[in-house]
């Protein structure tokens, strides 16, 4: 039973999330309205920038006056950058913006790692300090705790999102929003806002004047991306996280090194699942509205290279540290030493973008070096590879990104170590059988999101045209019987989607 309080109040412990029935009964009744509204752009686009900017409410509170915050700021720093004549003025706004974004950034994410780090190295007991807090309790007599600082939900996207503007703007590649409700709107489009991906005004600003456009396979392909996306989530991520993983990577000691990489491999599919189910419908909710948003996923576990791989996993985050850090930096451009230094750097960021801890600093740290000596080789071995050695290079490749994912998913290093230690000394090969019957249900699953993930590409395009291209009834009836599966296997609380935490 949906209450009226629990359609206009936030909780913190409940925010709102796609996979929530509250969710689709708020899109159903938004799109409601949107179908009232979709001939006339302008009212369309504040439409569905007030629930966009009401969507970010459910998700995370009074944090959405944070985002009203960066979007002002980026969007009077892109004026400013395109009217101002000397490069010298053009810079201070451009300064502006990076230094107010990134300090906000760092404020938020990385303050508990800054202050714990400072103690740790000269024994100094520094509390944190939130004076935002500070600034609302003195301002309208509220009570926030003052030492204590919660990272608002999406803040690592909206945050690159809008660096991207003024830097776009700065090289000359875009000009700046023409008002700013049409900003607003770009930066706070609901579908992508939380968890990517992460949108560029060059790829979103020219959609905003459209006309609203859909067709009937494209009502098909949207409905499709959204089941799928769910399917993903619901069936095989949370499944696989309820009932194993989370056990595993929890008290990695209890179980054998069997479980200790069966874990491994199940979060693998896991997260992946859970991120590009997220990014599916994502693009299938925006498709419904007209939108159309870039890909972020194309069967990473399938690349046959370190550096495949970041072709084809996070397309969005990749790409943008690629084009605004790693070329920034000079790429290729200083020589070849210089280029395996960038290479490392940017990794190195990528991880601790995804947290401040020293796990990600890893994390990004091998992906860095496996980047690194992949182009070495790469510029200097020319050697043909046959069929079965694209084989191995994939399998190769998808070991290195599981072993890797270990830091990622573990609570420290010291769970990575004691997971290693098991697998390594502790396998149990006597016991495999009687503990593949003990969870034959999650491995079954876990094969399962591997399976299709393997399948031909042009045999899943296939799929998801045959659904597009059916009729109304053949539609619906599928969309029920997958509705009805997900709900069969939803667990008792609500799993949020991993990313939301970054």
């Amino acid at each position: 039973m949906i209450r009226v309080e629990d359609i206009f109040s936030y909780s913190a412990k409940n925010p709102l999330l796609f996979n929530q029935y509250l969710f689709l009964f708020l899109f159903t009744a938004m799109f409601a309205g949107f179908t009232i509204l979709h001939k006339q752009v302008r009212a369309r686009n504040f439409y569905l920038l007030l629930f966009s900017l009401f969507f970010y409410y459910k998700c995370s509170g009074w944090y959405f006056l944070l985002l009203l915050f960066s979007t002002i700021l980026d969007y009077g720093c892109g004026f400013g950058i395109y009217i101002v004549k000397e490069k010298w003025q053009k810079k201070l706004f451009l300064v502006l913006s990076i230094s107010s974004n990134l300090g906000l950034l760092f404020f938020f994410k990385y303050s508990y790692f800054m202050v714990d780090s400072i103690n740790g190295l000269i024994g100094t007991d520094f509390k944190e300090y939130n004076f935002l807090a500070a600034f609302a309790n003195g301002m309208v007599g509220a009570n926030f705790d003052i030492h204590q600082i919660l990272l608002p939900v999406g803040i690592s996207f909206y945050t690159f999102q809008t660096l991207s503007y003024s830097i776009d703007i700065y090289r000359g590649r875009i000009k700046p929003c023409a008002n700013i409700f049409d900003f607003a709107f770009f930066v706070s489009f609901f579908p992508q806002l939380v968890a990517g991906p992460i949108v560029r005004a060059s790829e979103f600003l020219p959609q905003i004047r459209k006309p609203y456009y859909l067709s009937s396979s494209g009502f098909g392909r949207a409905i499709f991306l959204i089941m799928s996306g769910l399917f993903k989530k619901v069936v095989i991520s949370d499944y696989i996280s309820v009932n194993f993983v989370d056990r595993v990577f929890d008290t990695p000691e209890i179980y054998s090194g069997f479980l200790n990489i069966m874990a491994v491999y199940g979060y693998s599919i896991q997260i992946y699942c859970d991120f590009s189910g997220y990014s599916d419908m994502a693009i299938g909710l925006a498709a419904l509205l007209g939108f159309a948003l870039p890909i972020n996923f194309n069967s990473p576990y399938k690349a046959n290279s370190i550096t495949d791989f970041w072709r084809r996993w996070h397309i969005s985050l990749s790409t943008w540290l690629r084009d605004y850090l790693y070329i920034s930096m000079g790429g290729n451009r200083k020589g070849k030493l210089r280029t395996y230094l960038h290479l490392a750097i940017t990794m190195l960021i990528g991880g601790l973008w995804h947290g401040a801890a020293l796990k990600f600093i890893v994390w990004g740290g091998l992906h860095g070096l496996a980047l690194t000596l992949h182009k070495l080789w790469t510029e200097n071995v020319k050697v043909p590879v046959s069929r079965w050695g694209n084989y191995a290079s994939i399998l190769i490749t998808f070991h290195f990104v599981a072993f890797c994912w270990m830091y990622f998913r573990a609570a420290d290093m010291y769970t990575v170590k004691l997971m290693l230690s098991n697998i390594s000394t502790n396998f149990d090969f006597m016991g495999i059988g009687s503990q593949a019957a003990a969870y034959w249900k999650v491995f079954a699953l876990i094969l399962i999101g591997f399976a299709v993930h393997f399948l031909p590409s042009n045999l899943k395009n296939r799929a998801e045209w045959w659904y597009s291209e059916a009729s109304y009834a053949v539609k619906i009836t599928i969309f029920v019987t997958v509705i009805f599966v997900i709900y069969q296997a939803t667990s008792s609380e609500l799993q949020p989607f991993i990313y939301f935490q970054f």
